[in-house]
Parts: structure tokens; sequence; C-alpha cells
């Protein structure tokens, strides 16, 4: 599993991040961001975060 930053083709937001499976399905996509650093950073925010997080089922 990776992150990847990717610049899209919003002119005003052009940045975001998805995670990707190893065999490249995309497993999740952020919303879009106006500056390429603020992406990576909610990355290295979900990275540090995830290990602790529960699954919250709302069925």
């Amino acid at each position: 599993m990776k992150f990847q930053i990717v610049k899209g083709k919003s002119e005003s937001q052009p940045f975001f991040w998805r995670i990707v499976a190893s065999n490249g399905q995309t497993l999740a996509v952020s919303e879009n961001y106006v500056a390429k650093a603020s992406a990576k950073s909610a990355v290295e925010s979900v990275i540090k975060s995830a290990g602790g997080a529960s699954i919250e089922d709302l069925t």
C-alpha cells in the first residue's frame, strides 16, 4: 500500500492524495488542496493517526 500525491485538473485546488493498494486499486481519495505541501501534511497526519483508529459500524 502507498500514498500518492497527485496534481489534478482543478486550477484553484489542484493537489490531492490517494491511497493505492499493492494491486493498483485506489482505496481512498482525499479532498483537494491549494498547495502540494498541504496535501503532503495531510498524508503525514493520516499515517501518524491511522494506527490508533477504530472501526465504527454505522449500518
